[in-house]
């Protein structure tokens, strides 16, 4: 019996968003789009901070320096909102 393993790559491509998505292309050709609702920063952020982001954790994250949000592929693709904040 030949099983072949599924080959993924969670690394991020590219990022860009909608009027109310966060949406990320990965490397193996996914795209991932959740609300803009669930990441307070990012919602309340200008579009050109928004514009401002670097890949980071060897390309399996996502950093806006302007505004102090990290976020991971493994989240996105979980549905995991941003934790709230008291």
């Amino acid at each position: 019996m030949n099983i072949s393993a599924k080959v993924t790559d969670e690394r991020v491509l590219d990022v860009r968003f909608d009027a109310a998505s966060l949406i990320v292309d990965l490397m193996d050709g996914r795209t991932i789009a959740a609300p803009l609702a669930w990441y307070p920063r990012l919602l309340h952020a200008t579009p050109e901070q928004r514009a401002v982001w670097e890949r980071a954790g060897g390309g399996y994250g996502i950093h806006w320096p302007e505004i102090d949000e990290d976020l991971s592929t493994e989240g996105l693709l979980r549905g995991a909102p941003a934790p709230r904040t008291h």
